[in-house]
């Protein structure tokens, strides 16, 4: 491919990326990402066969976004496990909350091919590291109070760590932490002995999934305006301290 066909594959997907932060997953159509690049509106077929080929290129990015800051809240700089979980998913609700166009189509099943591109590699590693940050998490639990459940039977929103670092590229799976209906774990991913729960206790892949979809419930019924109205709270972060006090039990610093 030379540089100039190269330059419009990159085009394409820029002005994709621009545009479904302006106007939303809706506005991604082959004609409009066409004109805005400034080709016919044939162009994009002879980098992009399909409409779903040249959609999850876009997502892609935000995919790797995603990664890329997730990867950075949960560097091992001395905080523990927790504390880590917590940056991460603030990380991923910030990202969520700035980019809904980008956030909307990573989770877009029926538009993306999970296979394309190498999707599934920049996706599925992001669930990997929640799920391995949770075996970190249970790990420090019962080393430094004795063996616990991995749940708490109710959530406390003014206990656990504060969410960190901001949202950005990367992910894992084809939807944010994966990347489709079909996806199943990598092969040759382990959890390890290490993270034989404990009885009673979720698988940590099961815990990290519940966690996930509860990060996407805090995003949509906030962004909607129910969880304000049903909690009375104007702090997204304090849900997102409730959600981690609900999966992996009170902070008990």
């Amino acid at each position: 491919m030379g540089d100039q066909e190269g330059g419009l594959r990159a085009r394409l997907v820029a002005v994709g990326v621009a545009l479904v932060a302006e106007e939303g997953v809706q506005a991604l159509t082959l004609r409009e990402i066409a004109r805005r690049a400034g080709v016919s509106h044939g162009a994009p077929r002879r980098h992009f066969p399909t409409h779903r080929e040249l959609l999850s290129a876009i997502a892609r990015e935000g995919f790797a976004r995603v990664a890329a800051e997730a990867a950075t809240a949960a560097a091992d700089d001395g905080r523990g496990a927790r504390e880590r979980i917590a940056a991460v998913c603030g990380s991923y609700i910030r990202f969520a909350r700035e980019y809904r166009g980008m956030y909307e189509l990573m989770l877009r099943h029926d538009l993306l091919e999970s296979g394309y591109l190498g999707l599934r590699s920049v996706s599925l590693p992001l669930f990997d590291l929640l799920t391995t940050l949770l075996i970190e998490a249970r790990t420090e639990t019962e080393a430094g109070t004795g063996s616990r459940p991995a749940t708490a039977t109710g959530a406390r929103s003014g206990a656990g760590s504060d969410a960190g670092p901001g949202a950005g590229s990367r992910a894992g799976s084809d939807d944010g932490p994966r990347t489709g209906s079909d996806d199943r774990p990598e092969a040759g991913f382990d959890d390890g002995p290490e993270s034989a729960p404990r009885p009673g206790a979720a698988p940590p892949r099961v815990t990290a999934g519940a966690l996930w979809a509860n990060l996407h419930g805090i995003v949509q019924l906030w962004e909607w305006g129910a969880l304000k109205l049903a909690t009375g709270e104007d702090d997204i972060d304090a849900l997102l301290r409730a959600a981690l006090d609900a999966h992996l039990g009170p902070d008990q610093r």
